[in-house]
């Protein structure tokens, strides 16, 4: 089994090295922009996409049908997109983890796994909600990795509605809403970005 990970994060090598040390896996780890003549030249059976910032294009989608997966740390189709734990907070949607085949689509392809996970708002910052989501993906991932790969998992369609979210939309309150450090109390940042809203409601702008 050939495998290309994808990856822009240190959180996710654990992973690639379970596959390739564990799992003896053949995984070839690329952390640039992959193009169709990558894909062609390495001749992957999955391609495993998990906190890489860059997007597959629909080209290498076609080509490798429903072979793509994305690990994503959020219960789709609520928070797609960026940041999806600090949106599950602050708009008070349901925090988890979903493994999804990739579709054109930014983070809307037919579910292959999906748990809720819960946590006390009161003593979690947004750094340790990252940490256990992301353990979470990667002890679901292992549990069934030996499914995917084997096409043993029925996939689901995702529901309709959910919430999408860019970069630039915390990237433009974060002074605000006082998140300066990922090690605040979530609470603390709910209260503000609620009082935010409420000005910002109130005030029309």
């Amino acid at each position: 089994m050939k495998i290309i990970f994808l990856t822009n994060n240190n959180i996710s090598y654990d992973l690639y090295l379970w596959l390739k040390e564990i799992k003896h896996e053949e995984v070839v780890l690329i952390e640039k922009k992959i193009n169709l003549n990558d894909i062609k030249a390495i001749k992957p059976d999955f391609i495993i996409s998990y906190n890489y910032k860059f997007i597959i294009t629909e080209d290498i989608i076609k080509h490798m049908g429903n072979r793509v997966i994305n690990l994503h740390i959020s219960f789709l189709p609520w928070n797609r997109g960026a940041d999806p734990n600090v949106w599950s907070f602050l708009e008070n949607t349901k925090k988890g983890i979903t493994i999804h085949l990739v579709d054109p689509g930014l983070d809307t392809g037919d579910i292959l796994l999906r748990k809720e996970v819960l946590f006390d708002e009161s003593i979690e910052t947004f750094s340790s909600t990252y940490i256990k989501l992301h353990n979470e993906i990667k002890i679901l991932f292992k549990e069934n990795w030996d499914k995917i790969k084997q096409s043993r998992i029925i996939t689901q369609k995702q529901s309709i509605g959910g919430s999408f979210h860019y970069v630039k939309d915390l990237e433009s309150i974060k002074a605000k809403i006082g998140l300066d450090s990922w090690d605040i109390p979530i609470k603390v940042v709910k209260n503000k970005y609620d009082e935010y809203m409420r000005c910002k409601n109130g005030s029309n702008i």
